[in-house]
This record gives C-alpha cells, sequence and structure tokens, in this order.
C-alpha cells in the first residue's frame, strides 16, 4: 500500500447516486446536480449536502420542498453540465433539453428524463455541514426506461457506473431476527 493524501480520503467512500435535485421559487424552476447523497433510514429520509454558494440553495430553503431526480448512465454530460452553471442566469430546463413534469404533492417539477423521482419535504438544514435532510413525500419510476445504471461520482472529476444486480435477498432474509 501507498500513503493517500488525507484530503484525498473522501473520494474512497463517496457516496451515490449522483442526483439531479428540482425546486421552484414560485416563479421558475431549476436544476442541481448533487453528488453527496445519503440515505437515512427508511422512513423514508434522506440527506443530500448544498449550501448558501448554490442558486437552488435559495429557494430550497425557502420553499422547503424539492424533487430528487436519479439520472442514469446516458445522461453524464448533461449532469456535468447542470453542475458546472448556474441556476441564476441560464434557464437549465431549456439548455439541456430536460421536460420538466409536474409532482404531484411539490410545486418542483418531475424531470421526464431520469429514471426516478422522489417528491420530498424538507426536515431540517444542519447548516454546520451544509446538510439538508429531507422526507419522501412521493415516488415515481419510469419503468420503460431501458437505461437504468446509475452514476456515482469519485470525486475527481471521474466516475463509477452501476453494473451488474447480484441478487441475496435470500441470504440476507435468512440473518435478520424473528419478526424483522
Amino acid at each position: 500500500m501507498r500513503p493517500l493524501e488525507l484530503d484525498k480520503a473522501f473520494t474512497l467512500i463517496e457516496p451515490g447516486p449522483v442526483v439531479l435535485v428540482t425546486t421552484s421559487d414560485g416563479g421558475r424552476s431549476n436544476v442541481m446536480t448533487i453528488s453527496w447523497t445519503m440515505v437515512i433510514d427508511f422512513s423514508p429520509r434522506f440527506a443530500i449536502t448544498t449550501g448558501k454558494w448554490n442558486h437552488s440553495f435559495r429557494a430550497l430553503k425557502k420553499t422547503r420542498e424539492c424533487v430528487v431526480a436519479i439520472p442514469t448512465v446516458d445522461l453524464l454530460d448533461t449532469v456535468i453540465g447542470i453542475g458546472t452553471c448556474s441556476g441564476a442566469d441560464t434557464d437549465k430546463f431549456a439548455r439541456f433539453g430536460l421536460t420538466p413534469l409536474p409532482a404531484q404533492v411539490v410545486d418542483a417539477p418531475l424531470i421526464r428524463e431520469c429514471l426516478a423521482n422522489i417528491e420530498c419535504r424538507v426536515v431540517e438544514i444542519v447548516a454546520r455541514h451544509d446538510i439538508v435532510v429531507l422526507e419522501a413525500v412521493a415516488a415515481h419510476v419510469a419503468t420503460s426506461r431501458r437505461e437504468k445504471r446509475t452514476l456515482h461520482a469519485v470525486g475527481d472529476g471521474t466516475f463509477i457506473v452501476d453494473g451488474e444486480r447480484l441478487d441475496r435477498r435470500t441470504l440476507m432474509a435468512s440473518k435478520l431476527p424473528e419478526g424483522v
């Protein structure tokens, strides 16, 4: 083994998948790329990391709702493009050819081109770490989508793509305690 610089250690455990988060401030919808996501529990609660530097954060903080959209590998260049420009001066839906769809519960739009969309409400904003805790209120999956492989950012400009799915549900279920 060789030493690794501590400021690169996060690349070993970078979470995933990369997601697109839509917001609406009442007048205009926006979308941002987020590579730091986390499942908190089965309730279902999630967390994303963003902050004041991000244009969408103001709408997220104001409306306390968003949509977490899960893109697939065929959208990689779009995901990067969205993440490298600002919604302050760019209509990202138009620029990147994304189709906003009305959500069932929140005002932020779903993204038709994504594999799945999760409508969320903000439960908490942990300012010290720029963590936004979200609770899902509705979820949608595009079952007709042929591409299902998601993206995972390594954190150094490279990405990992989901591969073969390994099914171990039977083995995992046999290890659960009685009644679970």
